[in-house]
């Protein structure tokens, strides 16, 4: 039986934009640095992004209530299975899991500059050290393209330039870049590439301060709740919007073929998301700017797939109300709210499937979907 881990993470090796940068934006590379109390911070076009806590960029392999004392570092956050690719063979080999799909962690930071080339510059370094991180691990990783979404032109190529080059599928934000949601024609020149190669742009969530992707903002005033409100109710926060843009901006009419893998929020909410878009629409459908051909529900059916956490209880009832082959699985690693038993809490939250749903959301599922051959 394949078993593909569809959502694992890089811990950026701190020089990799000092190395794999031209040599006109290394100044302004992505850097780790010691901060004013003695710790260090994460500095992006010469701004602060993070001024401490790093080992909690990464940390599974750390205890969580240790992790923000200033006892640990970025370093100390990442096993080398998250940034070396004979380690992260080993690990795979370990966990008894045949290939993995990979996001960046940095890389889901806000970069806070309008400096379109170093964004752009950014963005290709990263893809180019993926490729050699590929390298160690012949057939067992699907490299995930990022690119700069406020560039389309750019992106474009860039993402032309990754898919070339192997890479399976390309990393999306969830949020409104520059006023342009994820479903607006502004991005057809992406979408369309997309849909030509068969590979899913990939709906991941993202880390933000402020704007779209801060979902229920309000609600952190006061005294804290704690990063269990966070990390509990930002992803599929990032995720609704995001998806229902794709639906009611029309992307799936102008793109039947594309797909759209929502990656880390869970598959629960989207039978949840398809009954309430397809109320709304039976009612409101008329008085909408953008018309649909079919209702929501049979969008999602057709073009979506759901990434599902390793414990979720809904597994099964997605697997008949979205698709038997919409489901696959992730484990986060190396994250903070991943655990390193991922593989044997997905195997125990199917062991109860038929055979034919235990070896679609395993692993047959990512293998169509990313067009792997492990």
């Amino acid at each position: 039986m394949t078993i593909i881990d569809c959502d694992s993470h890089i811990m950026e090796p701190p020089a990799l934009w000092q190395e794999y940068l031209p040599e006109a934006f290394r100044d302004k590379a992505i850097r780790i640095e010691p901060n004013a109390g003695g710790g260090e911070q994460l500095v992006i076009a010469d701004q602060v992004v993070l001024p401490g806590g790093l080992a909690g960029l990464g940390g599974a392999n750390l205890p969580r209530e240790e992790i923000f004392t200033g006892k640990y570092t970025y370093a100390d956050g990442c096993p080398p299975a998250s940034y070396d690719g004979q380690a992260r063979g080993a690990l795979l080999d370990d966990w008894g899991v045949d290939g993995c799909v990979i996001f960046p962690t940095i890389g889901i930071l806000p970069f806070p500059t309008d400096d379109m080339a170093l964004i752009n510059a950014y963005c290709a370094a990263y893809n180019d050290w993926q490729v050699d991180f590929m390298a160690d691990l012949p057939g067992r990783v699907a490299a995930i393209a990022v690119v700069n979404w406020r560039d389309v032109d750019t992106a474009a190529a860039e993402l032309k330039r990754c898919l070339d080059r192997g890479f399976k599928g390309l990393f999306v934000p969830p949020e409104v870049v520059d006023d342009n949601r994820p479903g607006s024609t502004h991005f057809d020149p992406i979408w369309s590439q997309l849909e030509e190669a068969g590979l899913p742009g990939c709906l991941h969530v993202i880390v933000r301060f402020s704007g779209s992707a801060v979902p229920f903002s309000g609600w952190h005033s006061g005294a804290s709740m704690g990063p269990v409100f966070g990390f509990g109710l930002g992803a599929p926060g990032q995720m609704i919007p995001a998806l229902t843009s794709l639906v009611l901006d029309g992307l799936f009419e102008r793109f039947p073929k594309v797909k759209v893998c929502s990656v880390e929020a869970g598959c629960g909410w989207a039978g949840y998301l398809m009954d309430r878009l397809d109320e709304k629409h039976a009612l409101l459908g008329k008085l909408a700017p953008q018309p649909l051909s079919l209702k929501p529900s049979e969008y999602i059916q057709r073009n979506c797939y759901f990434v599902a956490e390793p414990e979720e209880r809904t597994i099964d009832a997605m697997l008949s109300i979205v698709g038997e082959d919409k489901i696959l699985w992730g484990s986060d690693f190396p994250h903070i709210d991943s655990t390193l038993e991922a593989p044997n809490l997905i195997r125990e939250s199917v062991a109860g499937l038929s055979a034919a749903r235990r070896s679609a959301v395993l692993g047959d599922n990512a293998r169509e979907l990313f067009q792997l051959d492990c």
